[in-house]
């Protein structure tokens, strides 16, 4: 059916000797013998490209075909959807990305010879289905970036070469399986690999060294492994290696039983040897107390200077404290020595008009009060000695862009006029750190009021008012950022903060352009969504999703206990923090009883528990946009007002996708 096409092509070229004018095509080798083989050959060898051309629609229905209890598929093929609206397909941009077949029961055979054919296939999951058997030959699949086949049935040994030739491949998940055998060589030696997750499996002998060292997930557990743990992975966390008899060395208990020196077969010289040993052990041991008592003292006399200069309280991200009372500080300094060096040419630069300039030692000379210690670095109140208090955030993590691309985005970021934002007045730009100064906003986080031990009670009205201040404020960055996929990226409850009348203002917003790219992915909340885990980058409904995520805790008082969890896990432990919230029953339980003033607007307040699951969707088709979600709450009312009983969000019609 496609052969029209490169015919014409042909006789536009004058290939073909004497084209056919009629538009039916006729083909007669005798025609071309006499003109030489070559031209035969050529045709021959476009036709071989003809399969290129079929799309990956009908490659994903071949594919569909070899899978037993497909029904989760059953919109596959639907003319009347595009493919990226079928169950289980991942698109960015409107492109094909992926396939995410989670939690569907499939089984059958994976046919990789198929999924050769699709265009663009980055990633590949199949986690928690049926599928058993040895692991298919993903290695034709040589652009793959992500494997997922944790929790199927697979068994078997896995061939050494397995992953070769996958030199783009970063994450390999093939938890709670069957495999068994050695760790296969060549995941070992993939030069891209950051995510390993293999246990619960059967893999016995010796971990080999791993060719990548900075791991983000890297689980071993609950396999028969053993022998000693190489160096380069002793930093890693125990729990790594656990459930493996017998393994040892760092992080785990220290190797024993190695095999006696020939100077041990004499026990005249055994003895001497032990001697002189002890005799060390014992110099070396007075030598360690010494240190250790001087050492000791030095801490201790810190400890104490430390104390008398400054009492300050730390308000950790992952565990919200109390910040409402003023805390008394004598501190003089709020950067580091490094900072107030004259070898750092620089200076404050404000980047509004219309307020009253102070220059950089008079930020050094004020009193400060550390108001949170979080990953990006440290925040600290600062009084003026002449003027008002303003906040001090310090960043040790913005060299993503040069010099002066950071001073055009801070100034594009102080020019931001809205109600709902914390305006920037002042940074300075250092080597190493860089100080952005803020107004202070006197009622705290709403991490402080919703977890807080003296933090106040918020009403629902109040919620509700601070909700709709954090849509707008988000509504407006995306209106003035339209061209970045994070406007935000860092929307949580302890970046949104309250002034005097308790108006929501977002903090730490526009970052994501000059924070370093890999402590962005490590930290910023916006890169914990579940297209991240996929794609590998977030989006714009990703900052959606942190909005989503805030609603949750907004209604149901719970603090998603490993949402600024960092390293391993982070992103799938929010997700399930979402997903554990669906599967309480969407019944008017789920939300916070300590609510004042709930019993009048439990309607309302189950229309904004509507609006975050959308906002909370794990794919990004059926995610809210931020459009959407800012209309919504919008619309949303501090009363029923007899609404109380709209079905469309009642808790038996609330819904959720999380396959």
């Amino acid at each position: 059916m496609h052969i029209m096409p490169i015919i014409s092509q042909f006789s536009s070229l004058s290939i073909l000797p004497n084209p056919p004018t009629k538009t039916r095509f006729s083909f007669h080798l005798q025609s071309i013998m006499p003109h030489k083989r070559e031209y035969f050959c050529l045709f021959m060898l476009f036709t071989c490209f003809l399969p290129s051309l079929a799309d990956n629609a009908q490659v994903l229905m071949n594919f569909k075909s070899n899978l037993s209890n497909a029904d989760a598929l059953k919109n596959w093929g639907d003319p009347s959807t595009g493919l990226c609206s079928w169950t289980g397909i991942l698109c960015f941009d409107q492109k094909f990305h992926g396939l995410r077949l989670e939690n569907m029961g499939l089984s059958g055979t994976i046919d990789v010879d198929t999924l050769l054919e699709l265009s663009n296939l980055n990633s590949f999951s199949v986690i928690n289905n049926n599928f058993e058997g040895p692991m298919p030959a993903f290695k034709k699949l040589v652009s793959l970036r992500a494997l997922f086949l944790s929790n199927n049935k697979f068994s078997g040994e896995i061939p050494d070469d397995a992953f070769e030739g996958m030199k783009r491949l970063r994450k390999v998940f093939l938890a709670e399986n069957g495999f068994t055998g050695h760790i296969p060589a060549s995941l070992v030696k993939l030069p891209k690999l950051y995510d390993v997750d293999i246990h619960g499996n059967s893999f016995n002998g010796n971990i080999p060294e791993f060719q990548q060292r900075d791991f983000r997930v890297f689980n071993l557990s609950h396999n028969h492994l053993e022998g000693p743990i190489p160096e380069s992975l002793s930093n890693r966390d125990p729990s790594s290696f656990a459930g493996n008899q017998g393994l040892c060395g760092k992080p785990l208990t220290p190797c024993v039983g190695s095999p006696p020196s020939p100077s041990d077969q004499n026990p005249i010289s055994t003895l001497s040897h032990q001697e002189k040993k002890q005799k060390k052990n014992r110099i070396l041991l007075i030598v360690i107390v010494v240190v250790a008592v001087i050492v000791l003292a030095l801490i201790l006399a810190l400890v104490f200077i430390r104390y008398r200069r400054k009492k300050a309280v730390l308000v950790t991200d992952a565990q919200p404290q109390n910040v409402m009372s003023p805390v008394s500080s004598e501190s003089k300094s709020i950067v580091m020595a490094a900072e107030s060096k004259k070898s750092e040419d620089g200076s404050l630069s404000f980047v509004r008009n219309e307020r009253e300039e102070f220059d950089l030692q008079d930020l050094l000379r004020a009193s400060a009060e550390v108001l949170g210690s979080g990953s990006f670095g440290s925040t600290y109140k600062a009084m003026l000695l002449n003027g008002p208090a303003v906040v001090v955030k310090r960043f040790k993590h913005m060299n993503n862009v040069g010099k002066k691309e950071f001073f055009e985005h801070m100034r594009r970021l102080g020019r931001l006029s809205h109600p709902n934002l914390v305006p920037l007045v002042a940074f300075y730009y250092g080597r190493e750190e860089k100080l952005l100064v803020y107004d202070f906003a006197e009622n705290g986080s709403l991490a402080s009021h919703l977890h807080g031990r003296g933090g106040c009670v918020l009403d629902w009205g109040s919620r509700l008012r601070i909700i709709k201040g954090v849509a707008r404020g988000l509504g407006y960055l995306y209106r003035e950022f339209p061209e970045q996929d994070l406007a935000h990226g860092h929307l949580k409850s302890s970046n949104v903060v309250l002034d005097h009348s308790f108006e929501a203002r977002l903090a730490e917003y526009g970052l994501a352009a000059v924070v370093d790219k890999r402590h962005a992915q490590q930290f910023m909340v916006a890169y914990k969504s579940p297209e991240v885990r996929q794609l590998e980058r977030p989006s714009e409904k990703s900052d959606v999703w942190c909005l989503g995520i805030l609603i949750l805790e907004l209604l149901t008082g719970k603090f998603p206990a490993n949402y600024l969890r960092h390293g391993k896990g982070a992103s799938e432990d929010l997700a399930s923090w979402v997903e554990s919230i669906v599967r309480e029953g969407w019944s008017g339980e789920v939300l916070d009883k300590e609510i004042p003033g709930r019993g009048s607007g439990e309607g309302e307040m189950l229309k904004l528990l509507r609006i975050g699951m959308g906002c909370c969707e794990w794919t990004l088709e059926t995610r809210w946009d931020w459009r959407e979600a800012v209309a919504k709450i919008e619309d949303l009312k501090e009363t029923d007002n007899g609404t109380q009983g709209d079905h469309s969000y009642s808790s038996d019609h609330l819904s959720i996708s999380l396959n």
